[in-house]
């Protein structure tokens, strides 16, 4: 089965940096594309980030770009989130999901991993 372990996250100051992790497995990871969704208290899951299959296009929130880069690892099966100048808005649950570059991504999250971005 599906399975999406995300990790990395924690508490940050504002205009600080993250990484964040999500180590996927139960399906062929550099045949799919992946995405990174956030989660802020009361509001509705939204799409940050998604890179393709290769790795070498992405797609980015207004909200985020030029702040936050999304990487994978093909060999590991790893996608990655870096978040720097991180505000008190990002702060959220983030998940990875397969696939979201095309279209909407498969239905299959995995536990999340909380951001606090607070001084």
């Amino acid at each position: 089965q599906v399975q999406l372990v995300e990790s990395g996250g924690g508490l940050v100051q504002p205009g600080g940096s993250l990484r964040i992790s999500c180590v996927a497995s139960g399906f062929i990871f550099k045949f799919n594309s992946m995405s990174w969704y956030r989660q802020a208290p009361g509001k509705k899951r939204e799409l940050v980030a998604s890179i393709n299959e290769l790795g070498d296009n992405s797609k980015y929130a207004t909200s985020v770009k030029g702040r936050f880069t999304i990487s994978r690892d093909n060999a590991k099966n790893t996608l990655f989130l870096q978040m720097n100048s991180l505000k008190p808005g990002d702060t959220g649950v983030y998940y990875c999901a397969r696939g979201g570059y095309y279209s909407q991504p498969y239905d299959s999250w995995g536990q999340g991993t909380q951001v606090t971005v607070s001084s």
